[in-house]
C-alpha cells in the first residue's frame, strides 16, 4: 500500500488500482483529500501494471459533499474541476464504487469517473440549491447527460437524494452490488471492463439525452412555470435550471463555463450567505451551554396528549409517526371521535398520495388509544397538555396530572404564551415540568419553541431536545417571559400592522409588503386564514377595534367567506370595499388624518420593531443566541431561509440603519420605537448580533 497522504491510499488488487479516501468522518472534499486524489489518479495512471483504478471511501460514506468550512475563503489548489479533469481524462477505466451518500462535489466526482457501482442502500444527488448554490463541479453539465434534462432539472433544483436502485434506472449508476461487498463488487466490475476492453465512458461526451430536448425551450418554460410558487425569491434555481440550458445548448467546456460564472455569482451575493447561515444555526439550535451533551436523558416509551383538537390530533401524530404509542385523552366522546378520525383522515391522505402504505397507515393507527379516563395518563413517560389557552384551564390540569402521572414523567405544556412558572408551581414537580410549544399544523410545522421554567431540571431539557429530534422537529430553547421568542416578536409586528391600518394603508397594503419580501402572507391573510373570532366573544363585544366590528358583521375570515377581505368559493381573496369603508370610518371617529404611506414604510415599521424586539430577547437571555431567533421565524413563522432569519437581515441590512429609522419613529411615533439597549450599543461597538 502506498500512502499518498493523510487521507488517501493506492493499493493494488491484481491489475487493478484501488484509490482509498478516508476523511472522516463523512470524507468532505476539503484541499487534503482533493490534493491526495488528484495524485493517486495520477499515479495509477502512470503505472503500466494497473489496467483500471477504483475509488472508494473508507468508513461510512462516500465523499459526502464539499468541505463548507472552506466556503468564502480563497481557494486552495487542487480545484475539484482539477481533480474531475484528471479522472476523466485518464486513459484506464475510473470506477466509482458508492455507499452510504454520494452528495454534491461527491456525486460530481462520480460522475467525472467513467463508470459508477452502488451498494443498493446509497443514495447520491447534488443538494447545493439548499444553501442558495447550483453544482460548481460539472454537475448541471454531466447529470442531465445521464439521466435526461426533466429528471436533472427536478434533481437539482429541489436538491432532493436519490436512492441507488432509482439512480440506476435513470442512468446515474452502472451497476448495484451486493450489499456489504462493495469493494469486491467494484473490483468484479472493473475486471469485466477490461476483459471486454470497454471503452472509456467519458459523461462529457454524452449527447443521446440531451439531443432529446434540443430544440424544444418549452421543457424549461413549463417546467419554469410549474414551480413559480416553490422557487418564488429564490435566485438559485433559476441559476441552475441556466446552467443545464447551458448543458443542452452548448458544447461543454462553455456550459462549464457558465455554470461556474453563475456559481461564483451566487456564492458572492446574499441568498448564499443567508442559506449557509440557516443551514449552520439549525446545528448549533441543540447545542446548550449549560445542558452538555452527554447529559443523562430520560426514556420516551409512552406518551400522553390530554385534547383531540387540531393542536392535540397534530402533536400526536408527530409521535405515531415515531413509532410511539399515544394514550389520547379528551373529555367528550364526540370530540375524541372526531380527532380520532381526523387523524386517520389525515394519513389516509398521504397513502392516497403514495407517502405510507395502507400497512404503514393501520401500523401508525395501531399505536394511538383514545379514551375518556384521565387516569389512562399514568404510565405516560411524558404527557402534553393541548387544552384551551387559558391561564386557570392549564393550572387546573396540571393540578390533576400531578396527582394522576407518574413521578419520573415529564409534563409539558403547548401554550403558545403562558407563564410555564406559573403552570410548574401548581404541581410538586416543577423540575419535570417544560414548555413544548408546537406550532399549527403541528404534524408539518418544523419548529418546536422547548421553554425552560426557572426549575426545569437539565435533564428534563435535554429529554426534550433529542426528542423533537426523534420526531422530526427542529427545537429552539427559550426562557419565560409572554410569548417567548416567536410571538413576542409577532406581536410587535401585529400593533404595527393594525396601527398602519388606522394610518391610511389598506390591509392589502400591508400584505403585499410583506408578501413581496417573501413571507407566504401578510398578518391580514393570516388572520382570515386563522378565524377572527379566535379568542373573540359577541357578549363581550363592544367595536372597539376593527376586528370586534368585522366579527360583529360574521366576517370571521375564510371560512364565513369573508374578513379582512372578501373570499369566493375556492377561498381566492380580493380586497374588500366594505372593510375599506369600515376602515376609514373608524379611523375618522379616531381622529386619523389618513395619509399614502410608502412601502418602505411599511416594510420598515412591520419588520424593524422585531428586530428590535429580538435584541430584548438576547439581552434579556430568553433566546441563547441570535441564530437561535432566526430558526424560530424561518421554521415557525416562514421568514424566506434566503433572508436568513430576522436577525442576520439585521445584520446584512446594517444595524446602524435599523437603529436609525427606529429612532426617526420614535421621534414621531413615541415610546413603541425606543431602540433597545443592546441594539445601541452593538451600533457604538460597530459589532452585529452575529458578534454576540
Amino acid at each position: 500500500m502506498t500512502s499518498i497522504n493523510a487521507v488517501t491510499s493506492l493499493t493494488r488488487d491484481g491489475d487493478i488500482a484501488v484509490i482509498t479516501l478516508d476523511s472522516p468522518p463523512v470524507n468532505a472534499l476539503s484541499a487534503t483529500l482533493r490534493g491526495g486524489l488528484l495524485e493517486a489518479v495520477g499515479q495509477a495512471s502512470a503505472d503500466p501494471a494497473v489496467k483500471a483504478i477504483v475509488l472508494i471511501c473508507a468508513g461510512r460514506t462516500f465523499i459526502a459533499g464539499a468541505d463548507i468550512t472552506e466556503f468564502g475563503k480563497p481557494p486552495v489548489a487542487p480545484s475539484l474541476a482539477d481533480v474531475e479533469l484528471a479522472i476523466e481524462a485518464a486513459t484506464k477505466p475510473v470506477v466509482a464504487a458508492i455507499h452510504g451518500t454520494a452528495l454534491g462535489g461527491g456525486f460530481e466526482t462520480a460522475l467525472a469517473c467513467h463508470y459508477r457501482v452502488a451498494v443498493p442502500s446509497a443514495k447520491v444527488g447534488l443538494p447545493e440549491v439548499k444553501l442558495g448554490l447550483l453544482p460548481g463541479g460539472g454537475g448541471t453539465q454531466r447529470l442531465p447527460r445521464l439521466v435526461g434534462v426533466e429528471r436533472a432539472l427536478a434533481m437539482i433544483t429541489s436538491g432532493e437524494m436519490v436512492g441507488a436502485k432509482a439512480a440506476a434506472e435513470l442512468g446515474a449508476i452502472d451497476a448495484l452490488v451486493e450489499e456489504g461487498k462493495l469493494l469486491e463488487g467494484a473490483l468484479g466490475f472493473a475486471r469485466d471492463l477490461v476483459a471486454k476492453n470497454a471503452p472509456l465512458r467519458r459523461v462529457r461526451d454524452l449527447d443521446e439525452k440531451l439531443a432529446a430536448a434540443r430544440g424544444r425551450p418549452e421543457i424549461f418554460a413549463d417546467f419554469r412555470k410549474e414551480n413559480a410558487r416553490k422557487f418564488r425569491g429564490f435566485e438559485a434555481p433559476e441559476s441552475n435550471i441556466r446552467c443545464i440550458e447551458a448543458a443542452v445548448n452548448l458544447p461543454f467546456d462553455e456550459g462549464l463555463a457558465v455554470e461556474r460564472e453563475l456559481f461564483i455569482k451566487l456564492m458572492m451575493g446574499a441568498q448564499s450567505a443567508a442559506q449557509r447561515h440557516v443551514f449552520f444555526a439549525e446545528r448549533q439550535a441543540a447545542k446548550i451551554p449549560d445542558v452538555p451533551d452527554d447529559t443523562p436523558t430520560r426514556a420516551i416509551k409512552q406518551v400522553g396528549v390530554l385534547g383531540a383538537g387540531t393542536m392535540g390530533g397534530g402533536i400526536t401524530m408527530n409521535f405515531l409517526s415515531a413509532g410511539i404509542p399515544v394514550t389520547m385523552v379528551e373529555t367528550n366522546q364526540a370530540a375524541l371521535d372526531r380527532g380520532i378520525a381526523t387523524i386517520r383522515k389525515n394519513y389516509e391522505a398521504s397513502a392516497k398520495k403514495g407517502r405510507l402504505t395502507e400497512a404503514e397507515v393501520e401500523r401508525r393507527m395501531g399505536l394511538l388509544t383514545g379514551t375518556l379516563e384521565f387516569d389512562a395518563l399514568a404510565p405516560s413517560d411524558l404527557v402534553i397538555e393541548a387544552v384551551f389557552e387559558e391561564m386557570s384551564v392549564k393550572k387546573q390540569v396540571f393540578t390533576m396530572l400531578d396527582a394522576v402521572v407518574k413521578q419520573s414523567a415529564i409534563l409539558a405544556s403547548n401554550t403558545s404564551y403562558l407563564d410555564i412558572d406559573a403552570i410548574a408551581a401548581m404541581t410538586r414537580r416543577p423540575a419535570d415540568v417544560i414548555g413544548l410549544h408546537f406550532f399549527s399544523p403541528a404534524n408539518v410545522m418544523r419548529l418546536l419553541e422547548v421553554v425552560r421554567g426557572a426549575k426545569t431540571a437539565k435533564d428534563v431539557i435535554a429529554t426534550a431536545m433529542q426528542m423533537a429530534k426523534k420526531i422530526g422537529k427542529v427545537a429552539v430553547l427559550a426562557r419565560v417571559c409572554p410569548g417567548f421568542i416567536g410571538n413576542r416578536m409577532l406581536h410587535q409586528r401585529q400593533i404595527q400592522a393594525n396601527r398602519l391600518i388606522l394610518e391610511g394603508a389598506m390591509p392589502w397594503d400591508v400584505d403585499r409588503v410583506l408578501y413581496d419580501f417573501g413571507l407566504p402572507m401578510g398578518p391580514f391573510a393570516m388572520a382570515d386564514l386563522a378565524g377572527l373570532d379566535l379568542g373573540w366573544t359577541a357578549a363581550t363585544s363592544k367595536s372597539a377595534t376593527i376586528r370586534e366590528i368585522l366579527c360583529e358583521l360574521d366576517r370571521r375570515g375564510q371560512k364565513t367567506g369573508a374578513g379582512f377581505y372578501d373570499y369566493d368559493e375556492n377561498r381566492r381573496a380580493k380586497p374588500s370595499p366594505v372593510v375599506a369603508k369600515i376602515i376609514e370610518d373608524f379611523a375618522a371617529k379616531t381622529g386619523a388624518v389618513p395619509r399614502k404611506i410608502p412601502d418602505q414604510e411599511i416594510l420598515e415599521r412591520s419588520l424593524y420593531p422585531m428586530i428590535n424586539e429580538g435584541a430584548k430577547i438576547l439581552e434579556e437571555g430568553v433566546a441563547i443566541r441570535s441564530s437561535d431567533i432566526d430558526i424560530v421565524w424561518i421554521n415557525g413563522y416562514g421568514w424566506p431561509v434566503y433572508h436568513g432569519g430576522p436577525m442576520f437581515w439585521a445584520d446584512l441590512i446594517g444595524l446602524d440603519k435599523v437603529l436609525a429609522a427606529l429612532r426617526g419613529y420614535e421621534a414621531k411615533f413615541g415610546d413603541e420605537f425606543k431602540p433597545s439597549a443592546l441594539l445601541v450599543k452593538l451600533v457604538e461597538e460597530g459589532r452585529g448580533f452575529k458578534d454576540l
